[in-house]
């Protein structure tokens, strides 16, 4: 009987490295990201920008970062809208209310992805950036990843 293995969608992977990325650097991290780093061993990484994202999703982020990526792995499960204290490219700083949706790495970048309420768009956030975290107990509509997933390639046209 032989056994197809298909790829990790790019949502199974944000989801896999959000997981990991709030773990810290103990044992247990570190084993789990040595098993994603050999599932994505069979990944064609011809493209810098692919294999600079890789060595990204499995490093282990530092330890302030790893816990705000905690509350936001947390709101992400529980469906609730988290407001964020975030400082943009020019350093202006902002306090949001977003719904959360998901989490990916660009390159050397962390992002939460989410529709920010204050823009009433989907946004992109460094996680680099975001200053402060804050779990509120408001729920956030459903959001399925895969339609927020910014940087995924996408399916040529036929």
């Amino acid at each position: 009987m032989t056994t197809v293995v298909r790829p990790l969608t790019t949502a199974e992977i944000a989801a896999l490295a959000l997981s990991l990325a709030h773990l810290g650097a103990g044992p247990q991290a570190t084993t789990a990201r040595r098993g994603l780093r050999h599932a994505f061993e069979h990944l064609d990484l011809d493209d810098d920008v692919i294999a600079t994202t890789l060595t990204t999703l499995t490093e282990p982020l530092p330890p302030d970062v790893a816990s705000r990526a905690r509350v936001i792995a947390d709101a992400i499960t529980s469906r609730h809208i988290i407001r964020l204290h975030y400082r943009d490219a020019t350093g202006a700083i902002t306090v949001r209310d977003v719904e959360p949706v998901t989490c990916l790495v660009h390159r050397e970048f962390w992002y939460l992805v989410g529709v920010c309420r204050m823009r009433r768009a989907i946004r992109a956030f460094r996680f680099d950036r975001i200053i402060a975290v804050e779990p509120t107990m408001i729920p956030s509509r459903p959001h399925l990843a895969d339609r927020f997933l910014p940087f995924q390639r996408r399916k040529a046209a036929a």
